[in-house]
C-alpha cells in the first residue's frame, strides 16, 4: 500500500520539514484503523507513530484492566466453587474406609 502524502502546514519535529514533503518517506507515518478508546469515533487515518502512542497507550491500558477484571472474576468464581466442594469433599473422607499399611513381614 502507497503511503498519501500528509496535508502541508505542519512542521515535523524530527526533519524540521513540513510534513507534506516528509511523511510519506518517513517508515513511522503508519495507518491506523480502529476505534478511538475515547470517543468510540472509527479511526482509519495515517499519522506519526509517535504522534499515536498517547491513542496506543489509552487503548493498552483499557485492555489491561478489561484482562484484570476477568481474571478476578474468574478466581472469584473458582472460590465460590471450591466452597461448595470443600464439604463433599470432606463427607466423602469421613464415608470412605480408612486404610492402613501394615509392614509386610
Amino acid at each position: 500500500m502507497k503511503k498519501p502524502v500528509a496535508d502541508a502546514g505542519e512542521k515535523c519535529p524530527l526533519w524540521q520539514k513540513d510534513v507534506s514533503k516528509v511523511c510519506h518517506t518517513c517508515p513511522w507515518y503508519t495507518l491506523l484503523r480502529g476505534k478511538n478508546p475515547q470517543s468510540g469515533a472509527e479511526v482509519d487515518d495515517w499519522g506519526c507513530a509517535i504522534s499515536w502512542l498517547p491513542v496506543l497507550l489509552i487503548e493498552t491500558s483499557k485492555e489491561v484492566r478489561q484482562g484484570a477484571a476477568a481474571t478476578e472474576s474468574f478466581r472469584n468464581e473458582m472460590v465460590r466453587l471450591s466452597t461448595i466442594e470443600q464439604p463433599r469433599i470432606e463427607l466423602r473422607k469421613i464415608d470412605s474406609p480408612t486404610l492402613i499399611a501394615t509392614p509386610s513381614s
